[in-house]
């Protein structure tokens, strides 16, 4: 028989208990790994756009999603123990951003954490995934194609410079696709009979060889490879190619909106905004092989005229005509 005093007792302790138990029963916040080839400041551009598409699935974070960043800074071989890391963390969704190295580093540490992520090149020709409609595994992602428009690069830049007899291209042969840029600039180099000059840059020190070479040769134009390296070292590579005057065609606007002439290539942010909401879906409990890899509908072309002035450079009417944006 329980007296009044300790059945009142017992009901306080419980009361107590009762919300503890509670919130002994409530899920964890889930982890996304967000592991870059890039370097944190740099990038910030890009993970506001990869936090957008987040919110737009209904994820905050630090409200209801946590979320672990790992840069590598362009220092490819960090990737493979970065990935591991994160999978030991036991991240709900492992975001591989920055290239095709980055992709197979997130591959190879699990074959079970959903991964999603993003390329310049073709992830059905690298082995990255099945087939772009139907991923196969725990794997999807956004496949930018930016390596196979060099080609197209080369004929938009000479169209600014029609006595382009040698034209200089920049890659880091660290980057596994470095080899797709390279193939497609030499055919199209060899197609309008232009010398090719591959440049190899693998940090900043080489970028400066690099345009002493260019300087040494009289290259008549430069083609930036797509790279986070030349991202990162995007003010470096302006100036350069402004004290060396040579006309550069990058492969994104925040270089032309920084100083340099033209860019041809897909919108970055709106790209890492697709990682996120991919991310989000994942994390609402879809499967990855569902969801099929995603690709550009539009590359934009920029041209900053002021630098064209300073280059004393014509920007022909037809240029002008399919330009996205000038920038005076």
């Amino acid at each position: 028989m329980i007296r009044r005093r300790e059945f009142i007792t017992l009901l306080g302790g419980a009361a107590v208990a009762w919300p503890r138990a509670a919130r002994a029963q409530q899920p964890a916040m889930p982890v996304v790994g967000f592991l870059s080839s890039g370097a944190e400041q740099a990038f910030a551009p890009n993970v506001a756009g990869f936090l957008r598409g987040l919110r737009e699935a209904g994820y905050i974070q630090g409200q209801n999603v946590a979320i672990e960043y790992r840069w590598a800074d362009s220092h490819y071989d960090r990737l493979s123990a970065m990935a591991t890391e994160l999978v030991r963390r036991r991240v709900t969704v492992l975001v591989a951003s920055g290239g095709t190295a980055v992709a197979r580093a997130a591959k190879e540490a699990t074959r079970t954490i959903p991964i999603v992520f993003s390329t310049a090149d073709d992830p059905v020709a690298n082995g990255i995934v099945g087939s772009m409609n139907r991923p196969s595994g725990n794997i999807t992602g956004v496949a930018l194609l930016s390596t196979e428009l060099a080609g197209k690069r080369l004929g938009l830049i000479r169209e600014l410079v029609p006595h382009t007899r040698t034209v200089a291209l920049l890659i880091n042969a660290d980057n596994p696709e470095s080899a797709t840029i390279t193939k497609d600039a030499q055919e199209a180099a060899n197609a309008i009979s232009v010398k090719m000059l591959v440049l190899n840059a693998k940090n900043e020190h080489d970028i400066d060889l690099a345009f002493k070479t260019i300087a040494q040769e009289r290259s008549d134009v430069l083609i930036v490879g797509t790279d986070p390296l030349y991202y990162i070292r995007r003010d470096q590579l302006i100036a350069l190619a402004a004290s060396n005057a040579v006309p550069t065609i990058y492969f994104l606007r925040e270089f032309v909106a920084a100083g340099g002439l033209m860019s041809y290539g897909t919108n970055f942010a709106d790209a890492y905004r697709q990682l996120g909401a991919y991310a989000g879906r994942i994390l609402k409990g879809e499967k990855p092989n569902d969801l099929p890899v995603l690709q550009p509908t539009k590359f934009e072309l920029v041209i900053n005229a002021t630098t064209a002035k300073a280059l004393r450079l014509t920007i022909p009417s037809g240029v002008l005509a399919i330009a996205d944006e000038v920038i005076e």
